[in-house]
């Protein structure tokens, strides 16, 4: 027995994903337009699909987990549950409009024509708004919509911002921000839900390494006290003695986000030698 878990077939998600089953030490037998590849390693079976196919592979439990944007879900699949947010392929689903036009306010869109593949989500989000607007459906490229008059404004995933730039398009507002999330299957068995709890367990580890660095300062032991307050550690730090008498080693974990601001206060507080590392895998 396997976990099946899909993925999509290309693209940037498509990399973060398969980097993340490598990084959970799954290696997988990919062939070149493989529809479907097996791991050597561990008891999972990769499908390769179309993003917006996999909601509904995942309700009809022909997979049991999928790696999808989170963006994908909460159009095609809200009924579906999410057990992990990955913290990679983040985007922003946004409206936008000509870059000539003046915005002041949701409501702008009134009575407008708005071009988008993502219907639900924008006629939930007009609806939370009490503005009407009239929705073409688009299945592709939709910057292209407002040049050819076929919409007033669009909706679509916004990432660097460039594609709109190069149509002569803003984005004026933020309905969501999304990334990758681990979805799971309603119809998933209880057999394979043991094969899901070890690789949830794998992907927690590498997703707290991956937010986290590794920290070796010297510290003079009068100063010992301060430096170690100042350490947002797991539990405590480790201090070991060095050769040179009146100094100490501290090894601890630092949270990414406030590795700086961190650094810049432990140097202040009379640390040096400060050494920092990657985390492979952090378990708990």
């Amino acid at each position: 027995m396997r976990l099946r878990i899909a993925i999509q077939k290309s693209g940037r998600l498509n990399e973060d994903s398969l980097k993340l089953l490598k990084d959970c030490g799954i290696s997988i037998d990919n062939g070149k337009d493989q529809l479907k590849a097996s791991s050597r390693n561990f008891p999972i079976e990769v499908f390769y699909l179309r993003n917006g196919d996999i909601p509904q592979y995942l309700r009809d439990g022909v997979v049991d987990i999928a790696i999808i944007g989170e963006n994908v879900l909460i159009e095609k699949g809200a009924d579906i549950s999410t057990a992990e947010h990955l913290g990679f392929s983040k985007c922003k689903v946004s409206l936008a409009i000509p870059k000539g036009e003046t915005y002041e306010s949701v409501h702008d869109f009134e009575g407008k024509r708005i071009a988008t593949s993502y219907p639900n989500t924008v006629q939930n989000y007009l609806n939370e708004k009490g503005v009407k607007a009239e929705l073409h459906i688009i299945n592709g490229s939709v910057e292209i919509a407002p040049n050819i008059g076929l919409a007033d404004a669009i909706c679509d995933i916004v990432s660097s911002g460039s594609t709109l730039f190069k149509n002569n398009l803003k984005e004026v507002e933020v309905m969501l921000k999304s990334e990758a999330v681990l979805a799971i299957s309603p119809k998933i068995s209880e057999e394979r839900k043991a094969l899901l709890q070890k690789f949830q367990f794998r992907i927690q580890s590498v997703l707290r390494a991956r937010q986290s660095k590794y920290v070796l300062l010297n510290a003079p032991n009068n100063k010992l006290g301060d430096i170690i307050d100042k350490l947002p550690g797991m539990r405590s730090p480790t201090v070991l003695p060095l050769a040179e008498k009146g100094w100490s080693s501290v090894h601890t974990v630092i949270n990414k986000d406030k590795f700086w601001e961190v650094i810049d206060e432990l140097k202040q507080a009379g640390a040096e030698g400060i050494l920092v590392c990657p985390i492979e895998k952090m378990v708990l």
